[in-house]
């Protein structure tokens, strides 16, 4: 089990301090985990990541020195949209991800990573479980140093590509198999399906459109450290290229719909057009019975076999029918 599921969405692991989830400290070829928020750090670079819910975690975050007033407000903040800002030498950012619960990859809920970067004091911040932080810290166990901010920033958004990356390559794949039962002629997914299938498409444009702001945002920040450049460049980059996937499926699904809309109409003509061609074939005859169904004087074959004279008159005058449309190119 993963330190952020252990965590869970209020209650914060017991012994490890106000709201940590869990910290480590880097220095060159060393790391140690660290068990208190306020022990020294001297020489190294610290990462906490922290559950908002638990009340201890916002008091430290209002009284730590580390940070300045402008990240402890974004950090603090209720409102969850995405934005950035710098501030001596700090960056604050907020990123969507998506929630996840004890046994659930993927609920669909977008939820808030809060985070702060500075020289020696990385801050991750959450109230609900979010899947990147299980693969941040899985990666941060393969590695044996973070350098710095600008490699920190990497590691997170690196981890918010690859969540959501695995969602995208979920219903790419769902899209796909519709589009082979499609030309099988197997069971396709409802509209229904498909109009969810749409919805999560455009959510992840949302969430994809919004990162690649904060990161175009802080390339274009004078005050942003100029070592961490380089790092909001490449990771726009990435965001857009995952964003291009996202808008590929999404093309893809608006194919298939199209593709279905017109069997579906090539259908309902098909049916309008048998139904037209059995009113135009019945006319002819419901004549010849309605005239004979006349209750009037001098009415012709009114004598033995007069009821199969009618009836091969009105065959005849369906089959004369028949043979009108034909000439006229109505059975081609």
């Amino acid at each position: 089990m993963t330190d952020e599921r252990m965590a869970g969405g209020g209650a914060s692991v017991p012994a490890t301090g106000p709201g940590l989830i869990w910290g480590i400290d880097f220095a060159p070829g060393e790391r140690r985990d660290v068990e208190n928020c306020n022990s020294p750090h001297r020489g190294f670079l610290r990462w906490l990541h922290l559950n908002l819910a638990d009340h201890g975690t916002r008091l430290w975050i209002e009284t730590t020195p580390e940070l300045p007033q402008g990240a402890r407000e974004v950090l603090l903040s209720q409102d969850s949209h995405q934005r950035a800002l710098v501030e001596r030498k700090t960056v604050a950012c907020v990123l969507h991800d998506f929630e996840r619960d004890f046994d659930v990859r993927d609920t669909g809920r977008v939820g808030a990573l809060r985070v702060a970067l500075t020289p020696t004091l990385i801050v991750s911040a959450r109230v609900h479980p979010i899947g990147s932080a299980d693969i941040t810290r899985r990666r941060l166990d393969a590695i044996d140093t973070v350098d710095g901010p600008a490699r920190a920033l990497d590691l997170i958004v690196s981890a918010i590509l690859e969540n959501i990356g695995r969602v995208i390559a979920s219903l790419s794949a769902e899209v796909q198999a519709a589009e082979d039962a499609l030309i099988d002629e197997r069971h396709v997914p409802s509209g229904r399906r498909l109009l969810e299938i749409r919805r999560r498409l455009a959510q992840l444009h949302r969430m994809l459109e919004g990162t690649h702001g904060v990161l175009h945002r802080l390339e274009l920040d004078h005050d942003l450290p100029h070592e961490m450049l380089p790092t909001a460049e490449k990771l726009a980059q990435r965001v857009q290229g995952v964003d291009g996937d996202t808008l590929s499926v999404t093309n893809q699904l608006r194919l298939l719909r199209d593709e279905l809309d017109h069997q579906q109409n090539q259908k309902i003509n098909q049916n309008l057009f048998l139904l037209s061609v059995m009113t135009a074939l019945m006319l002819p005859s419901t004549l010849v019975t309605g005239i004979f169904g006349m209750n009037t004087g001098g009415l012709p074959l009114t004598g033995h076999f007069g009821t199969l004279g009618a009836t091969l008159i009105a065959i005849g005058a369906a089959g004369a029918t028949y043979l009108f449309l034909k000439s006229q190119g109505f059975f081609r």
